[in-house]
């Protein structure tokens, strides 16, 4: 019998198709890591996904289980994501979008990681965005890691403690993505916020996680990001609205209210928070300031421009 940890890799979909679905479960089996038992959590789907979901948790009985809310219902992101935390059995879990994919190593590493760091609550480096999936040449040029983790501000191959994380998170100099997390500090945090049924509640749970918890930094990659028309960001995108925006005030109304009920409302973060929230609940005078702002930019790069000129004509 294996000694290493049970992880319990979690993949929720909603109509996720075939390809995508079949290549990111099977991305689980091509694992290095052994010892994992793999969630296949369905949120409503009403595509063919649901039958492939069925197919390898009947092939695999002992590997693979299947989820669904009552009823088959919708719920979204979050609470799929907890129904398969519920029913997890492993010491650590893992999440894996229905359309990316995990390198083989990505499981053996990044437990390693948290045996030989018992403090540290996850585990996470950054993810390699995605295009050469289509097999295309001019994809294959577009595809890169993120850069965040080749700023010298931040501390990689390390443990970082809060609130140093939170605050890059909310300054939007970091992004946490394919983590590895311990189950007992998920249930300490509460999980997932069901209300935010889509975009941001990655961002909610790891605020959670990382104001209260240390976390591990790498610097390798192990995570594919597939960049695809039908993903949930790109639909966003496609809405004609801005992404950053969408939910975005959602998002920080909530941390105000999460940040006093935790007693961290004289803190760095709480300052950033109100600056954020500020030009959401003053709109009118916070498009009368940028106006300003700009205004006042133009009209020094201008007196800027006249000085240079004024002193070329006296040489």
């Amino acid at each position: 019998m294996t000694s290493k940890p049970l992880i319990s890799c979690i993949i929720i979909f909603f109509n996720a198709g075939e390809q995508f679905f079949i290549e990111a479960i099977e991305s689980v089996f091509a694992q290095t890591y052994e010892n994992w038992e793999l969630l296949l959590v369905d949120d409503g789907s009403t595509d063919g996904s649901t039958e492939i979901a069925l197919r390898y948790a009947q092939k695999y009985p002992e590997k693979v289980r299947y989820l669904e809310h009552t009823e088959h219902q919708n719920r979204g992101m979050s609470a799929t994501r907890n129904l398969g935390i519920r029913h997890s059995k492993g010491k650590y879990i893992a999440f894996l979008d229905a359309d990316d994919l995990w390198l083989p190593n990505t499981l053996e590493e990044q437990a390693a990681i948290l045996n030989s760091h018992p403090d540290a609550a996850m585990v996470f480096g950054p993810i390699q965005w995605w295009y050469s999936w289509t097999g295309n040449l001019e994809d294959v040029k577009r595809d890169f890691v993120e850069s965040w983790v080749e700023n010298p501000r931040i501390q990689t191959n390390t443990l970082i403690h809060p609130p140093e994380i939170f605050l890059l998170l909310l300054k939007v100099e970091i992004a946490i993505s394919g983590m590895l997390v311990r189950k007992q500090v998920i249930e300490q945090v509460g999980g997932f916020e069901e209300k935010f049924t889509g975009l941001y509640e990655d961002q909610v749970f790891c605020s959670k996680i990382c104001l209260q918890f240390p976390v591990f930094i790498a610097n390798k990659w192990w995570y594919k990001y597939r960049q695809h028309p039908k993903s949930c960001c790109s639909i966003a995108e496609q809405s004609q609205k801005d992404y950053g925006l969408i939910n975005r005030p959602d998002f920080f109304n909530w941390l105000e209210q999460y940040l006093l009920k935790q007693g961290f409302n004289n803190t760095e973060g709480w300052q950033i928070i109100q600056k954020e929230l500020w030009q959401y609940r003053h709109p009118i005078l916070n498009s009368l300031f940028k106006g300003t702002h700009s205004i006042m930019k133009r009209v020094k790069w201008k007196l800027k421009r006249i000085g240079k000129q004024a002193l070329g004509a006296k040489a």
